[in-house]
């Protein structure tokens, strides 16, 4: 097997350490266009197998008081959310199965501790939904493993910005401590700390498993009584104006049927773009590739802390007894034509540009130089120029919400925009109650 120290791996066929690679290879991060083929593998079979459905798993209802659009994380959190809070009458379409496209391959990292309070209060909203509510609600496992969380501080600047997200925590009542360098390796045997001025460990974050925590919230909000249709492609969305001539959302168009509604929500990942377009609606993200690598088994990491270096743009997340390593470059590949055929299937990794990653994952886990890959992983992601998730209603078209954007951490949940669209769909039945009385009683006058 391939060695995380050796740049070429079995792609390119030599087998050299990571040292003389970097000693010899030019760095060129030249992007070749056959890197946005899907990923060829040497087999006539996928473990995805085409199970012949071509129509949706279920008949789709006349109307609905909303309809969320995408099967993945995010769309399964916001149909379990509007169940909760009393809608009932709610509809999940998904072009293929739940989780295709994004979600199925993701890593699952949850870090309790943002920058913004809102998305602190968010993910550990998360967390209690993920490690305890789901499960006491369903009898199912998320897959949730609670293993704790370090932020590597290799710079003062970087520990004092970890000094503030330990006094934000401590609002929300989130666990965290500062840690010596010293203190650092006694927790993490196999890290390097001779370049650290400090980490901030959250005992309390952890992992998730994404299809069974969509499997969980999808079977939550079914009891409730949502419907998830599955294998129904959106080919529509009516969009008329009212009255006063605002545009407002009318029905969502399928090939297998119409749903009458008032609210959309697009949670399609690097499809909403084109979900918006249905609308008339901008939704301003791209679409680019994102890997990471899962190592071979490494003895005395099992039960270690999941690892983020923001200075190197790494990330290691516990894989039970191997490490997922990945990050984030600065010269990512763009999926410029986002395929509406994609769906359970994922790019060839451009070791290119991935190997930018080595340095950071090999100087924090020297360990990491001496390890075999098992595989790799290579799909889209969704991201915005900002780095900040799109939630709320489009300002072009009423009743058309979004819920996408979410720059590789959508598995937080969308419980302030489910507050909103609630509240949207309250206002449209009280107006449609009032105007229904106002007939009746102009009616009666007559």
């Amino acid at each position: 097997m391939a060695i995380l120290g050796r740049a070429g791996w079995r792609v390119v066929g030599f087998w050299r350490p990571l040292g003389a690679v970097c000693r010899t290879s030019p760095r060129c991060y030249s992007v070749p266009s056959e890197h946005t083929t899907e990923k060829s593998v040497p087999y006539t079979k996928t473990l995805k197998q085409d199970d012949g459905l071509r129509g949706p798993t279920k008949a789709l209802p006349s109307s609905a008081d909303v309809v969320v659009i995408g099967g993945g994380s995010l769309g399964c959190q916001t149909l379990y959310h509007l169940c909760k809070m009393g809608l009932t009458n709610v509809v999940l379409l998904e072009r293929d199965r739940l989780t295709a496209g994004t979600t199925w391959h993701t890593a699952g990292l949850l870090w309790q501790l943002r920058p913004s309070d809102t998305e602190v209060e968010l993910l550990a909203h998360t967390r209690h939904v993920v490690s305890s509510e789901l499960q006491a609600e369903t009898g199912l496992d998320t897959g949730w493993i609670q293993n704790g969380g370090l932020f590597i501080a290799s710079n003062k600047q970087r520990l004092d910005e970890y000094k503030r997200l330990m006094s934000l925590g401590k609002v929300y009542g989130i666990e965290s401590y500062v840690l010596s360098p010293a203190e650092t390796k006694e927790l993490y045997p196999l890290m390097n700390v001779r370049d650290l001025y400090g980490t901030l460990y959250v005992p309390k974050d952890g992992t998730m498993d994404p299809a069974g925590t969509c499997a969980t919230l999808s079977r939550a909000a079914t009891a409730r009584g949502a419907t998830v249709v599955e294998n129904c492609p959106v080919t529509g969305i009516q969009v008329n104006p009212d009255h006063m001539g605002v545009r407002r959302v009318r029905a969502v168009e399928t090939a297998f049927g119409t749903i009458q509604t008032p609210c959309v929500v697009n949670c399609a990942g690097v499809w909403a773009t084109k979900l918006g377009e249905l609308a008339g609606v901008n939704v301003p993200l791209v679409a680019m590739h994102h890997a990471y690598v899962v190592t071979e088994r490494i003895e005395g990491i099992q039960n270690m802390p999941n690892v983020r270096d923001h200075d190197a743009s790494v990330y290691l997340r516990l894989q039970g007894d191997a490490l997922s390593v990945g990050g984030y470059e600065q010269n990512p590949i763009f999926w410029d034509v986002v395929s509406d055929k994609f769906a359970f299937s994922l790019f060839d990794l451009d070791w290119n540009i991935f190997m930018q990653h080595i340095d950071g994952a090999i100087n924090r886990v020297p360990a990491l130089e001496k390890t075999g890959i098992k595989s790799t992983v290579c799909g889209p992601e969704s991201f915005t120029a900002d780095h900040k998730p799109l939630l709320g209603e489009a300002p072009e078209v009423r009743g058309f919400y979004l819920g996408c954007g979410f720059n590789s951490a959508g598995i937080f949940l969308t419980h302030t925009l489910t507050h909103s669209m609630c509240w949207y769909v309250s206002l449209f039945v009280c107006v449609c109650v009032c105007v229904y009385l106002y007939v009746c009683i102009s009616i009666c006058m007559c």
